[in-house]
Protein backbone atom coordinates (compact mmCIF):
# COMPACT_ATOMS: atom_id res chain seq x y z
CA UNK A 1 0.00 0.00 0.00
CA UNK A 2 1.32 3.13 -1.05
CA UNK A 3 1.53 5.87 2.00
CA UNK A 4 -1.08 8.00 -0.24
CA UNK A 5 -3.30 5.44 0.28
CA UNK A 6 -2.26 4.36 4.03
CA UNK A 7 -2.91 8.30 4.35
CA UNK A 8 -6.29 7.77 2.66
CA UNK A 9 -7.26 4.63 5.23
CA UNK A 10 -6.22 6.38 8.31
CA UNK A 11 -7.73 9.61 7.60
CA UNK A 12 -10.80 7.73 6.85
CA UNK A 13 -10.72 5.62 9.92
CA UNK A 14 -10.46 8.55 12.05
CA UNK A 15 -13.18 10.70 10.34
CA UNK A 16 -15.35 7.49 10.31
CA UNK A 17 -14.89 7.20 13.86
CA UNK A 18 -14.35 10.26 15.92
CA UNK A 19 -17.14 12.24 17.42
CA UNK A 20 -18.21 14.80 19.97
CA UNK A 21 -19.69 13.62 22.59
CA UNK A 22 -20.46 10.35 21.55
CA UNK A 23 -18.67 7.22 22.38
CA UNK A 24 -18.81 3.78 21.35
CA UNK A 25 -20.80 0.95 23.24
CA UNK A 26 -18.93 -1.61 24.25
CA UNK A 27 -21.18 -3.33 26.33
CA UNK A 28 -23.12 -5.79 23.86
CA UNK A 29 -19.40 -7.81 23.59
CA UNK A 30 -17.89 -10.35 25.73
CA UNK A 31 -14.38 -11.16 25.61
CA UNK A 32 -12.23 -10.69 22.14
CA UNK A 33 -15.10 -9.27 20.60
CA UNK A 34 -14.84 -7.05 24.13
CA UNK A 35 -10.99 -5.91 23.50
CA UNK A 36 -11.92 -4.96 19.75
CA UNK A 37 -14.78 -2.78 20.30
CA UNK A 38 -13.08 -1.06 23.35
CA UNK A 39 -9.85 -0.65 20.39
CA UNK A 40 -12.42 0.89 18.48
CA UNK A 41 -13.71 2.82 21.49
CA UNK A 42 -10.37 4.26 22.10
CA UNK A 43 -9.93 5.41 19.16
CA UNK A 44 -13.06 7.85 19.08
CA UNK A 45 -12.02 8.80 22.42
CA UNK A 46 -8.66 9.80 21.39
CA UNK A 47 -9.91 11.53 18.24
CA UNK A 48 -12.49 13.99 20.27
CA UNK A 49 -9.82 14.65 22.71
CA UNK A 50 -7.26 15.32 19.68
CA UNK A 51 -5.12 13.20 21.14
CA UNK A 52 -2.95 12.33 17.96
CA UNK A 53 -0.11 10.91 19.51
CA UNK A 54 -2.48 8.32 21.37
CA UNK A 55 -3.95 7.73 18.39
CA UNK A 56 -0.30 6.62 16.84
CA UNK A 57 0.73 5.01 19.79
CA UNK A 58 -2.06 3.26 20.89
CA UNK A 59 -4.72 2.70 18.33
CA UNK A 60 -3.11 1.93 14.96
CA UNK A 61 -1.37 -0.94 14.05
CA UNK A 62 2.84 -0.61 13.51
CA UNK A 63 2.40 -0.99 9.88
CA UNK A 64 -0.22 1.41 9.32
CA UNK A 65 1.85 4.31 11.38
CA UNK A 66 5.15 3.12 9.43
CA UNK A 67 3.16 3.47 6.07
CA UNK A 68 2.84 6.96 7.19
CA UNK A 69 6.49 8.13 7.97
CA UNK A 70 6.28 6.71 11.38
CA UNK A 71 5.60 8.49 14.99
CA UNK A 72 5.67 11.85 13.18
CA UNK A 73 4.45 11.17 9.61
CA UNK A 74 1.42 9.75 11.39
CA UNK A 75 0.87 12.37 14.06
CA UNK A 76 1.04 15.56 11.33
CA UNK A 77 -1.72 13.32 8.87
CA UNK A 78 -4.12 12.52 11.98
CA UNK A 79 -3.53 16.20 13.57
CA UNK A 80 -4.42 17.31 9.59
CA UNK A 81 -7.58 14.98 9.31
CA UNK A 82 -9.41 15.38 13.02
CA UNK A 83 -8.80 19.14 11.73
CA UNK A 84 -11.54 18.54 9.27
CA UNK A 85 -13.88 16.80 11.64
CA UNK A 86 -16.80 19.03 13.00
CA UNK A 87 -19.40 15.96 15.12
CA UNK A 88 -20.24 12.32 14.04
CA UNK A 89 -21.44 9.41 15.47
CA UNK A 90 -20.48 6.06 15.20
CA UNK A 91 -21.73 2.41 16.09
CA UNK A 92 -20.13 -1.44 16.02
CA UNK A 93 -23.22 -3.53 14.88
CA UNK A 94 -20.67 -6.79 14.59
CA UNK A 95 -17.54 -8.28 15.11
CA UNK A 96 -15.44 -11.40 13.90
CA UNK A 97 -12.41 -12.91 15.03
CA UNK A 98 -10.09 -14.58 12.81
CA UNK A 99 -6.57 -15.70 12.16
CA UNK A 100 -6.79 -17.74 15.26
CA UNK A 101 -7.82 -14.61 17.16
CA UNK A 102 -5.31 -12.35 16.01
CA UNK A 103 -6.90 -10.40 13.36
CA UNK A 104 -10.41 -9.28 13.19
CA UNK A 105 -13.26 -7.43 11.32
CA UNK A 106 -16.01 -4.75 12.71
CA UNK A 107 -18.47 -3.30 11.12
CA UNK A 108 -19.42 0.06 12.16
CA UNK A 109 -22.01 2.19 11.68
CA UNK A 110 -21.15 5.71 11.37
CA UNK A 111 -23.37 8.92 10.40
CA UNK A 112 -21.99 12.24 9.58
CA UNK A 113 -24.00 15.51 8.67
CA UNK A 114 -27.10 13.25 8.54
CA UNK A 115 -25.92 10.09 6.55
CA UNK A 116 -25.55 7.02 7.37
CA UNK A 117 -22.28 4.64 6.22
CA UNK A 118 -21.10 0.88 7.36
CA UNK A 119 -17.34 0.44 7.06
CA UNK A 120 -15.10 -2.30 7.94
CA UNK A 121 -12.11 -1.91 10.35
CA UNK A 122 -10.08 -4.32 10.22
CA UNK A 123 -7.83 -4.88 13.45
CA UNK A 124 -4.60 -6.85 14.23
CA UNK A 125 -3.17 -8.18 17.55
CA UNK A 126 0.36 -6.65 18.09
CA UNK A 127 2.14 -7.33 21.57
CA UNK A 128 -1.39 -8.45 23.10
CA UNK A 129 -3.46 -5.28 22.07
CA UNK A 130 -5.94 -4.80 18.87
CA UNK A 131 -5.08 -1.90 17.15
CA UNK A 132 -6.58 -0.73 13.64
CA UNK A 133 -4.71 -1.53 10.73
CA UNK A 134 -6.92 -0.89 7.71
CA UNK A 135 -10.95 0.67 6.89
CA UNK A 136 -13.07 -0.85 4.09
Amino acid sequence: MSRLSALLCVALSASALAACGSTVSTSAFKGAQHEVAQTISNLQADATAGEVKKICANDLAGAVVSRLGATHGCEAAIKSQLAEIDSLEATVESIQIAGGGTTASAHVKSTYAGKSRTSTVSLVKEDGKWKISGLQ
